[in-house]
């Protein structure tokens, strides 16, 4: 009987230790879940955008004052001063290359010239060809633009846009000089360079 108590004993025991263990592996088995997290859950949301966060934009540059299309009297005053002092470029007869005299009166104050026209890039000068009496209209018209073509081609070099730079041809149409003798024939062969007349 004493026998039968122990056995008894040591099986409610064993089981109890049995039970116990299972209950620590169940427990172990399956954690309580964790409690909730206020960042996971902003996590999860989409970001609200706040105005920190926004990119800042750059302001705009201040434009500056535009530079008007049209000289004013002062710097058209000025201009036609150096219209004036770069004379009248001469060729030889039934010739359109620049002579070394003509390459003197296109250099004289043409730098200063390019430096006005710069800062007025749809400002225009017109370069005019001019041919004396001899020789049919239609030769002297051709020979005048290739005179003020060759008179464009050394300002272009020395810095004036060419797109600034007009060309017309009067042929032997507007002469200088009404004379029929090579002193007043050698004054029509020329170029001569005028500013543009203000646009309204």
């Amino acid at each position: 009987m004493k026998r039968t108590n122990e056995l008894v004993i040591i099986a409610i025991a064993t089981l109890t230790m049995i039970g116990a263990g299972c209950a620590k592996k169940k427990v172990a088995a399956a954690p309580p879940p964790p409690p909730p997290q206020p960042a996971a859950t902003q996590q999860s949301r989409p970001a609200a955008v706040t105005p920190a966060s926004q990119p800042r934009s750059t302001p705009a540059p201040v434009a500056a004052a535009s530079k008007p299309a049209y000289p004013n009297a002062e710097t058209r005053a000025r201009i036609d001063q150096l219209l004036a002092r770069i004379e009248d470029a001469y060729f030889d007869y039934d010739k359109h290359t620049l002579r070394a005299d003509a390459v003197k009166a296109l250099e004289s104050d043409s730098t200063e010239l390019r430096d006005i026209l710069k800062d007025y890039p749809t400002y225009k000068l017109t370069i005019e060809g001019h041919c004396d009496e001899r020789g049919s209209a239609e030769y002297n018209m051709q020979l005048g633009q290739a005179r003020a073509e060759a008179a464009k081609s050394y300002l272009v070099q020395v810095g004036i846009p060419s797109d600034q730079l007009g060309l017309v041809s009067y042929g032997k149409e507007k002469p200088v000089c009404d004379a029929h003798d090579e002193g007043c024939w050698q004054k029509n062969r020329r170029i001569h360079i005028v500013a543009m007349a203000k646009q309204d």
